[in-house]
């Protein structure tokens, strides 16, 4: 069976796995050691590994962001796991060595920079960030005249514009020829993250709450509210299966290379090489391989064992595993479930 190789290459090289990795370090030091937070701006971001100057920069001046930066990038690195669990790359790397700069992996920072939009603008509306608090939106054209606009949404346009001066800075400090592949590579960069941040946009919605005797609903008041992350991954995911091949063009511009086709907007992701297959472990690549990954037998799909395998065949073992049975609902309210033991088939690449 032809395999289409996923498009977006590892055109990132340290800058996703830099943020990644500096987000798991921003956690471990927020969380086991508070000390390096309380204390002050600088001991927090002179710890921090992979952060570019610009990016120190921000976090002496917003030091109470940094937790939801470091949250919201893993929100995208969890996210990506989830929607790229069944594909021969599942978002993991090839160690948790600090040398970031020798990983690649496909393009997914634009989760991040998704992610970053979500925590930030969730954690103005909670009142947890010093320069900014509920979401000021202009109420909208459509909600009828009588219901209230108001509320504490999530402030969208503040966690946006700081995603995109956090999240960027690192491109935007690099300095490239004009022409050269380095300088298209950020150029992807810049437009993926803006899309990131454009698809959490969109799916923001209005949300109601019922005001009234015994629920009557007799009036409404509404805010802004950002959609469930798992939406946001579902439709970066399509964007990510149907992105759009780019070049350079004489004037150092991205320009789309199969002109037959409409031209990407914002909201499109783009790519600039084919990814390579990711069968076998590549230090260069960031490739664990799919030696040893399980694998579904009868599917036809990227999880199947054909295809997840690469062609070497796959071993057969029985497992156990632990699953709730024999669950009943009780009044009122829960169901309670017993734990059933069971041995399963299971498959795994060679």
């Amino acid at each position: 069976m032809f395999l289409k190789r996923s498009p977006l290459f590892p055109s990132y090289i340290c800058v996703l796995l830099t943020f990644s990795f500096f987000s798991f370090h921003l956690y471990l030091l927020t969380t086991l050691f508070p000390l390096a937070y309380i204390i002050g701006a600088q001991p927090l971001c002179s710890q921090l590994v992979g952060l570019s100057q610009g990016q120190k920069k921000l976090c002496q001046l917003y030091q109470d962001h940094m937790q939801y930066i470091g949250e919201g990038a893993k929100t995208g690195i969890r996210e990506c796991q989830y929607q790229f669990r069944h594909r021969r790359w599942n978002c993991s790397t090839v160690d948790n060595s600090s040398d970031l700069c020798h990983w690649r992996a496909p393009s997914s920072l634009w989760l991040n920079a998704a992610g970053v939009v979500n925590a930030v603008s969730r954690a103005c509306r909670e009142g947890e960030l010093s320069s900014c608090g509920c979401s000021r939106a202009a109420r909208p054209k459509d909600l009828p005249r009588d219901w209230l606009w108001g509320g504490c949404g999530d402030n969208l346009n503040y966690g946006y514009r700081f995603s995109r001066e956090f999240v960027d800075a690192r491109e935007r400090e690099k300095s490239f020829p004009k022409g050269s592949h380095e300088n298209a590579r950020l150029l992807m960069n810049l437009h993926n993250n803006e899309a990131g941040r454009r698809i959490v946009s969109d799916l923001a919605h209005v949300s109601c709450k019922c005001h009234g005797v015994s629920g009557s609903c007799s009036l409404k008041t509404c805010w802004l509210q950002l959609a469930d992350f798992r939406k946001v991954g579902d439709a970066l995911k399509e964007k990510y299966d149907s992105a759009v091949a780019m070049k350079l063009n004489s004037r150092g511009k991205l320009v789309q290379m199969h002109s037959r086709f409409n031209p990407p907007t914002n909201h499109d992701l783009v790519y600039i090489e084919q990814s390579p297959d990711y069968c076998l472990k590549n230090q260069s690549t960031g490739s664990l391989g799919t030696v040893g990954r399980l694998c579904n037998k009868t599917s036809e799909g990227m999880d199947g064992c054909e295809l997840m395998c690469c062609g070497r065949g796959y071993d057969q073992y029985k497992a156990q595993i632990v699953e709730r049975c024999h669950c009943k609902f009780h009044w009122c309210c829960y169901v309670k479930c017993k734990r059933c033991t069971k041995i399963v088939d299971q498959f795994v690449c060679k």
